[in-house]
């Protein structure tokens, strides 16, 4: 059984997210889809992150497990001869048995793109969030490099739907960077953000929070009492998915086969 890695590149504003969902489009289900044609088994694809519905990726990583005699290349233009366009296999490559996507995963890195122009181009409008209005853009940086560090970001996140559930899990996630700055175009102001895993819906959460400090309705110190609070009616609004994007997926090693 040979172990591949797909670096996965996708649209998904027009998918319900990254996973398997019962009569539904959605980026794993698309994959599983056209590896088992192409491969002739039952193939099962593990993905580093679970996007939600609407949100976009450039760097995503999968792996899955086959008997095929093609080759990674061979994989990687048959998936995208086959795939929609919304979806592309960027890179590919064997991996050892013991690469998992997620579980290996060092850090993940996603992008939230706030368009600041008074018009959103029609090519652009899926995949920002327009926001023309006034905002305090240094106070909403000083706030973002408060979320470095481990913190309990329990006030970030969204509900499991279990309140038994929520109570019991741990929240803490530790955040190695986070910067806002405007593109090299200047009508975008990006929210940048590293860290080991991400909680659902965080980063919308924090980009929310980032949002009411923009408007003046919350003091940067207070990013440091939403910490404690663990309260996620107390944080700004979960932001639309449309702007936010994973960018890539860090691993320890280069897990390749020798010769692939």
């Amino acid at each position: 059984m040979r172990n591949f890695k797909f670096t996965v590149a996708y649209d998904g504003a027009d998918y319900y997210g990254w996973q398997l969902q019962p009569g539904k489009p959605t980026i794993q289900g698309a994959l599983t889809e056209i590896l088992r044609r192409i491969a002739q088994e039952a193939i099962v694809v593990h993905g580093a992150g679970r996007t939600d519905a609407g949100v976009h990726a450039l760097g995503q990583v999968a792996n899955f497990r086959t008997h095929s005699a093609l080759g990674a290349a061979e994989l990687q233009r048959a998936c995208n001869a086959l795939l929609p366009p919304t979806i592309r296999i960027v890179g590919a490559e064997e991996v050892g048995p013991d690469f998992h996507a997620r579980w290996c995963a060092l850090a993940k890195t996603y992008r939230y793109r706030l368009y600041r122009g008074r018009v959103v181009p029609p090519a652009l409008w899926r995949y920002v969030l327009h926001y023309p209005f006034p905002l305090d853009e240094a106070a909403m940086a000083a706030a973002a490099a408060r979320f470095v560090g481990a913190h309990d970001f329990a006030s970030f996140a969204a509900s499991t739907g279990s309140e038994e559930d929520d109570r019991e899990r741990s929240a803490v996630r530790e955040i190695f960077s986070a910067q806002l700055a405007r593109d090299a175009t200047g009508e975008e102001l990006h929210f940048t953000v590293r860290g080991k895993s991400f909680l659902r819906h965080m980063v919308r959460k924090m980009i929310g929070t980032l949002l009411d400090v923009g408007r003046g309705k919350l003091p940067v110190g207070d990013i440091d009492r939403l910490f404690d609070l663990r309260d996620r009616s107390k944080s700004g609004p979960t932001v639309p998915p449309q702007g936010l994007w994973m960018l890539a997926v860090e691993y320890a090693e280069p897990w390749r086969i020798a010769g692939s």
